[in-house]
């Protein structure tokens, strides 16, 4: 008899019609329904993973390409059986927000891409959008994630940043038992996830039903409340008995090309904040309107900057990368998406000049052809540039999209708080800083990487702090 996986094919969430899906900011994928989700988890081949996990061989299973080690087989498995509640509970176990995850995750790099069978010509599980749909089918059932409110709360724990590393440190604590209060800079908490991914990839009703659901179980969201300087750092140190640091990585890389400083260069995540805020209806104020936009980068920021352009009704959108598509370090399906709505993509060119008009302002790009060499020490092609092979672009907005990079706060040192050479606080195994009564993980200790690491960081820290107090 045949497999269930050789004879049903893979299903992925169907997509809204591309001239339809860039009117607005909405979500693009269609979620699956209850027949789709059950028919896709009889896919699973329900491999071996705790028996050979941890083993000195190279197995690979959907858990182990979990940076969270999400109990994957298992829920799965109750999803067939059609016990959504326990499924639920499973997919709850180990992530801090799994609706998140199975939306933002590049599953066919991680879980998807490690699982048994995407390895034949059938393709792998559809985890993400069954874990999608674990959760809203739950949400409707009435099931509510598990935050500690059966727990007599005693110690007190600060978190400084709402972004998935302090979301999901918050998340771990309050089931363990800790008081928790949330001290985040900007207007509306979630960091990353509110501003830096847009509404048709996370709708932001998503982030904050979670945070509402925490304050309903004891956390205290001071928002509008940056630290600003030693003492505000300080104050909160003496006050609480353990702090955790999850700042992100807030500072945007340039590209030291000349000009750089003009008027009409951003770096990506001003434009996707501001793009934000007028779907929250801050402000109506477009600046990327009738405007030719040149996007730099060909990450996941850079795909969501040239699809946040087009949604932005700008005249037309370039992506310029130095490498060719097959070398692109975001997902796959980003790039699916964004040539689908009418981006056009230049490969093999590298940013040299920004060209300015007598008011220092945008009128173009000149561009380096380059070519690939000889590899460099972690295997990948260094980047060569074509002599006397400059081209120029007419663009009114130039977007940086090139990373990001992390700060170096004067409160770390003043609280005796030891930086590596990147200004990241150095931490042990537990994510304990060299000050013991503080923590830290995701992109402030690591540097810019995936939501599911910082989630991960959270979690560990918050295992780490729990048990120190």
């Amino acid at each position: 008899m045949k497999k269930h996986f050789t004879r049903v094919p893979k299903q992925t969430q169907k997509k809204r019609d591309a001239k339809e899906r860039i009117k607005e900011f909405d979500p693009i994928y269609i979620e699956f329904d209850e027949e789709q989700a059950i028919e896709q988890a009889k896919r699973c081949i329900t491999c071996p993973v705790d028996i050979l996990r941890g083993l000195d061989s190279e197995f690979q299973f959907c858990r182990t390409g979990c940076p969270l080690g999400n109990y994957i087989p298992q829920w799965i498995r109750e999803v067939r059986k059609g016990d959504f509640k326990k499924a639920f509970e499973l997919s709850n176990e180990l992530s801090p927000f799994p609706e998140i995850m199975g939306r933002v995750c590049p599953q066919d790099n991680l879980c998807q891409g490690s699982c048994t069978i995407a390895k034949t010509e059938h393709g792998s599980v559809a985890i993400g959008a069954i874990e999608v749909f674990i959760s809203e089918e739950g949400f409707k059932k009435g099931y509510k994630p598990y935050y500690g409110e059966d727990k007599k709360r005693k110690k007190r724990v600060a978190v400084i940043g709402s972004g998935p590393a302090g979301m999901s440190c918050a998340t771990f604590l309050l089931r363990g038992g800790a008081n928790v209060e949330i001290f985040e800079k900007l207007d509306r908490p979630g960091g990353l996830l509110t501003y830096g991914i847009p509404s048709f990839k996370l709708h932001k009703d998503v982030v904050l039903r979670r945070f509402k659901w925490m304050e309903d179980n004891g956390l205290k969201l001071h928002l509008n409340t940056p630290i600003l300087n030693e003492q505000d750092f300080e104050k909160i140190v003496n006050e609480f008995d353990a702090v955790f640091i999850g700042v992100g990585a807030p500072s945007g890389r340039g590209a030291r090309m000349k000009n750089e400083d003009a008027n009409g260069v951003y770096h990506v995540m001003d434009i996707l904040t501001q793009a934000q805020k007028r779907v929250f209806k801050d402000f109506d104020d477009n600046i990327l309107k009738d405007k030719k936009i040149v996007v730099i980068g060909g990450g996941d920021s850079a795909m969501d900057a040239v699809r946040t352009s087009v949604r932005s009704d700008a005249k037309e959108v370039y992506c310029v990368y130095r490498r060719d598509e097959s070398n692109m370090p975001g997902s796959k399906k980003e790039v699916v998406n964004a040539r689908e709505e009418g981006v056009n993509f230049m490969f093999y060119s590298a940013p040299k000049e920004v060209k300015v008009d007598d008011n220092n302002n945008v009128v173009g790009i000149v561009c380096q052809k380059t070519e690939l060499g000889e590899p460099d020490s972690s295997g990948r092609r260094r980047v060569q540039v074509v002599e006397n092979s400059d081209s120029e672009i007419d663009c009114d907005i130039i977007i940086l999209a090139l990373g990001f990079d992390t700060v170096k706060y004067p409160w770390y040192e003043h609280t005796g708080i030891e930086s590596d050479k990147w200004g990241c606080p150095i931490v042990n195994e537990g994510y304990q800083t060299t000050n013991e009564k503080i923590f830290a993980g995701g992109d402030a200790v690591r540097g810019a990487d995936l939501v599911v690491t910082a989630a991960r960081d959270g979690r560990e820290a918050a295992s780490a702090i729990l048990k120190y107090l």
